[in-house]
């Protein structure tokens, strides 16, 4: 699931990218994006990558390579079309469909979640609507990003991040994380062996490291809504 911003960016890079057969410069993407710096493409360019949207080619100046599309622009055959995040269904025991798909999608916000220390484990406070389109199948919940751990994966401090419930996830995956039973926190999850890593998407930030008996998973990043 891509944020908008990571959509509109994979979007122009493919665009030109076959207009001209050449990347667009850092600056001519920042001028696309209407962003203010390089360093917001930065953030989107790893963010990409990490998702594997897009490779850096080695030895080359502004080199970049599409691997593949998010599956509504893949399917339309053509990068013209509107730009929207990836559109899911939203059918989960208990819940309905929306009567359209503008109807927004009402959610309970369980409050703000450290990206860089673990807090509190977090409680039903309040309800956030959200657009359809940027949920899939299952039971949703949302949670206030608060920190920067997680910038470079294009997270950042006061973000809501849509999360879908589960206890299980892939390896690498942004999962919700309950630690020690009573800690909470928004990371990338490895596994190695019997050891769960926590791993931040900042540099000045270290990977954590613990038991398998001392990390639940809680839910696992599936959208993002940002207010600018």
């Amino acid at each position: 699931m891509l944020t908008k911003k990571q959509y509109q960016l994979i979007t122009y890079i493919d665009q030109r990218l076959n207009e001209t057969g050449i990347s667009p410069s850092y600056d001519e993407m920042k001028d696309a994006l209407n962003l203010k710096s390089k360093s917001g493409i930065h953030r989107l360019i790893t963010a990409l990558e990490e998702r594997g949207f897009i490779r850096r080619l080695p030895h080359k100046a502004r080199a970049l390579e599409v691997l593949k599309l998010p599956e509504n622009l893949a399917l339309a055959g053509k990068t013209d079309v509107p730009l929207t995040v990836v559109k899911g269904k939203f059918d989960a025991p208990g819940e309905s469909l929306p009567a359209s798909a503008n109807d927004a999608v009402e959610l309970p916000l369980l409050g703000r979640i450290a990206a860089g220390t673990p807090i509190e484990a977090l409680r039903d406070t309040n309800r956030i609507e959200v657009p359809p389109s940027l949920l899939g199948k299952g039971e949703h919940y949302a949670l206030e990003i608060e920190g920067d751990s997680m910038i470079e994966a294009g997270i950042n401090d006061g973000d809501t991040v849509l999360i879908e419930r589960c206890d299980n996830a892939d390896n690498g995956a942004i999962v919700v994380a309950l630690v020690d039973g009573n800690e909470v926190t928004l990371k990338r999850l490895r596994r190695k062996g019997d050891s769960i890593a926590l791993e931040p998407a900042n540099k000045d930030f270290e990977t954590r490291i613990f038991g398998p008996d001392r990390v639940n998973v809680q839910g696992r990043l599936v959208g993002l809504m940002r207010k600018y």
